[in-house]
């Protein structure tokens, strides 16, 4: 028996954040117990709660480009899950960026969903949140610190990154490495599992 879509159907009708964020609860995810790739990031953003589709945004176009992979193979679920670490979008902040996401999503629902997908062979860790939960002790103290180790958890198929957003491109400007060095070796492992 496919123990993962009762539990699918019981995260797209997570009600546990209700009231606690602007919108309705409304979880954005993508998950297929065939998937190889997993894309672990923040939470979805405004656009992606209004579409029901994840990184339907510029920062889409951006993490597709970082993977080497075309639209139609980065939403085919039983290619790529894409599992944020709060399944709803969360709000902005005082500055008009996104909140944090809901602490609760995760200790409620990640370790039951990714039990459930056997076949994950390589992982992006997109900011820092995923890179804390995923990686545990191995995380540096800071986002640059952490990716800048990426040679360390690529064995293990984990590729640490920024994340894709244009609020990023002062910390990509000041890293060149993660373009010259980090992609290429992205690019070649996401490639290996299609």
């Amino acid at each position: 028996m496919d123990e993962l879509q009762p539990l699918l159907a019981r995260i797209r009708g997570c009600r546990l954040c209700a009231g606690e964020m602007p919108n309705a609860p409304n979880p954005v995810f993508r998950a297929d117990r065939r998937a190889r790739i997993l894309v672990a990031s923040q939470a979805p953003g405004n656009l992606a709660d209004r579409s029901g589709t994840p990184f339907n945004d510029p920062s889409g176009v951006r993490l597709r480009d970082w993977m080497g992979v075309s639209e139609a193979e980065f939403y085919d679920p039983s290619r790529v899950a894409i599992v944020p670490m709060g399944f709803c979008f969360p709000g902005y902040d005082a500055k008009g960026g996104d909140l944090p996401p809901m602490k609760r999503c995760a200790a409620e629902w990640r370790a039951a969903l990714l039990s459930r997908l056997p076949d994950i062979r390589v992982t992006l860790v997109i900011g820092g949140y995923a890179q804390r939960w995923h990686l545990g002790r191995r995380a540096g103290r800071t986002l640059t610190e952490t990716v800048a180790r990426w040679r360390e958890f690529a064995g293990e198929g984990l590729f640490p990154t920024p994340h894709p957003s244009w609020r990023n491109n002062a910390w990509l400007k000041r890293h060149p490495w993660f373009e010259t060095d980090v992609l290429p070796a992205l690019r070649a492992a996401v490639r290996s599992q299609f």
